[in-house]
């Protein structure tokens, strides 16, 4: 991993990558992290002892690696405000932000940076995230191990070789621990309506979601041959899920996902219509 990383903006998504940046071995000293407030980045300097500015350009003057990982709605304005630095210094770019493609990216920046846009999801916030990752030509491939290990110490990263799958992975990945939490949501009210508390009914679903995920990643079967095992014939998992096929959850999570990718499409193009 580059031994100089700057994070521009110290926000959730920030801490959680530095945290897993600092468990994985990398020195604090190679880290820094900006934000317009010393108030808002004494927390995370006594955190994890890395090192903070106010001044973003000066906080990437010797970095080889800049993550940017402030709200969409800024992205412009500190790229812009970055510009010359970042040309005269050509470090590897990440961007965090979703909804802003990497020609509206370049054209804030200048232009023939080494980019890489980056899906994360908030699972990230616990090492267990998952990651789409794109690069733009610019980017070597020792630049591409860079974000691999950069992103991998949150979790799991798997690159895209063209930009527009992006809005598949936030389909997926990105948008996708809420539809679980829905799930978790909606179990634990069909537990209460059973006579359980909701204490026990969240509990047992949470542990029956965790367990279910570990068994998928873990096995070499696929989760269409993992459900079949666990439904006997005639038994209760069996008339659990026809019941959820004849309601139409298959369609329904595969309706919402477009849209989901929709709705990152179109807020790509908002994004490089400002």
């Amino acid at each position: 991993m580059a031994s100089r990383v700057t994070f521009i903006g110290a926000g959730n998504m920030a801490s959680a990558i530095i945290g897993g940046m600092i468990d994985s071995g990398h020195p604090a000293t190679g880290i820094t992290a900006t934000s317009p407030s010393d108030a808002f980045l004494a927390p995370i300097h006594e955190r994890y002892g890395i090192r903070t500015n106010t001044d973003n350009a000066a906080a990437v003057r010797d970095a080889d690696v800049v993550v940017l990982a402030v709200k969409p709605q800024v992205m412009r304005e500190v790229c812009e405000g970055l510009r010359d630095t970042l040309q005269r210094q050509r470090p590897l770019i990440v961007s965090v932000a979703a909804g802003i493609d990497a020609a509206t990216l370049q054209a804030w920046m200048g232009g023939g940076t080494a980019l890489v846009r980056c899906m994360p999801n908030t699972p990230s916030l616990v090492g267990a995230g998952a990651a789409g990752l794109y690069a733009t030509p610019e980017v070597t491939a020792e630049q591409r191990t860079q974000a691999s290990e950069l992103l991998s110490a949150v979790g799991l990263v798997e690159w895209v070789e063209e930009e527009s799958l992006l809005d598949a992975v936030t389909a997926v990945s990105g948008s996708g621990p809420a539809y679980f939490f829905l799930m978790l949501e909606a179990m634990e009210e069909a537990g209460v309506k059973l006579g359980l508390p909701a204490e026990t009914a969240r509990r047992l679903a949470i542990q029956t979601a965790l367990g279910a995920a570990r068994m998928a990643q873990e096995s070499e079967l696929t989760p269409a041959r993992l459900k079949r095992n666990v439904m006997s014939p005639g038994g209760t998992t069996e008339r659990a899920v026809e019941h959820l096929e004849q309601a139409g959850l298959r369609t329904m999570m595969i309706d919402a996902m477009d849209a989901c990718a929709k709705r990152a499409r179109d807020m790509g193009d908002e994004f490089a219509q400002r």
